[in-house]
């Protein structure tokens, strides 16, 4: 009576009492399927068509085998990757503003020092210039709040309200605003015409002693660990301008051209690594690089302000 041979590549019927040594040829191993090859693991013969494959005769010699082998050695060879997923940023909970301020490291670059000696040769060159200006504000004056047009027409038009933007120029990719408004334009005279978004009383004469306080234009760009604040602020002087920062907060103050000064506050929309941030100083512009403490997108440079509701609209709880 004849049985079925359950060895590999097999598949013949055979007499268990005429069973030599040699009678049967089979694969000893277990199939192996990859990049899309398919052989046996005591083979090397390889083919991209199932039928080839068992068709590929056995290359061991041996006898017939009528005892059913388990399931799991007869189970195909896949070669295993094991992926591991990266591990989730966990997330950096936000410090409070209120922590201490830090001095920003400050590189000065040759070009700002080659500048800056030119400027002092030529100062020693040219006779003092002193004006007093007297308290009196002349007709024609022009109100030195962001955003306002106005110009001085006598006592009576300095009860006018006036409408001003009380943050600064941010040109940012081609757009133009206030850091205190949303509204947005790419065209510089809208930018120019855009009204004030807060009222109060026109700034004739900026009160100050010596410096001029001056709105200075500043852009900014971010890469994957880095945003970068450029001031176009020129020949500033490196002894008195300094840049001091918390995680969470920045606050600018730049000595440029002389007499002119520039300050500004930030409340930054992300966290940053004050610590791995510097101030770059050149000839044309300072360059704030802050370092990320998280690798991620900024959606904005400043967090706005948080708005409370207005009273008898607060949420039913």
């Amino acid at each position: 009576m004849s049985v079925l041979c359950y060895n590999k590549g097999c598949g013949q019927r055979f007499d268990p009492d005429q069973n030599p040594d040699d009678a049967c040829t089979y694969h000893p191993g277990v199939p192996v399927f990859h990049d899309a090859l398919k052989g046996w693991s005591c083979c090397k013969r390889r083919t991209t068509d199932f039928s080839d494959f068992l068709s590929i005769a056995g290359c061991t010699k041996g006898p017939h085998n009528k005892e059913k082998k388990d399931l799991e050695d007869l189970k195909p060879k896949f070669d295993e990757y094991v992926i591991q997923a990266p591990k989730p940023l966990e997330s950096i909970s936000r410090p409070s503003p209120d922590e201490p301020f830090v001095r920003l490291q400050q590189k000065v670059a040759s070009s700002l020092k080659q500048s800056l000696e030119n400027l002092k040769l030529t100062e020693a060159n040219e006779p003092d210039k002193t004006e007093e200006e007297g308290d009196e504000i002349k007709v024609g004056t022009s109100c030195k709040n962001g955003g306002c047009s106005k110009t001085f027409s006598g006592p009576e038009g300095s009860e006018d309200v006036c409408l001003f933007h009380p943050g600064v120029p941010i040109f940012h990719e081609g757009m133009k605003y206030w850091s205190c408004c949303k509204r947005k334009t790419s065209d510089f005279n809208t930018f120019l015409s855009q009204e004030g978004c807060t009222k109060g009383t026109h700034l004739w004469k900026k009160q100050d002693t010596g410096k001029k306080v001056v709105p200075c234009r500043f852009d900014w760009h971010q890469t994957g660990g880095q945003v970068i604040i450029s001031v176009y602020a020129r020949n500033s002087n490196p002894e008195i301008s300094r840049v001091e920062a918390n995680s969470t907060v920045l606050k600018i103050h730049i000595i440029f051209e002389g007499d002119k000064e520039f300050e500004q506050q930030i409340s930054l929309w992300g966290v940053i690594d004050v610590t791995r941030s510097v101030m770059n100083m050149m000839a044309s512009k300072i360059e704030i690089a802050m370092k990320k403490a998280e690798p991620m997108s900024w959606a904005r440079l400043d967090l706005p302000p948080v708005t409370n509701p207005p009273p008898g609209k607060e949420m039913d709880g």
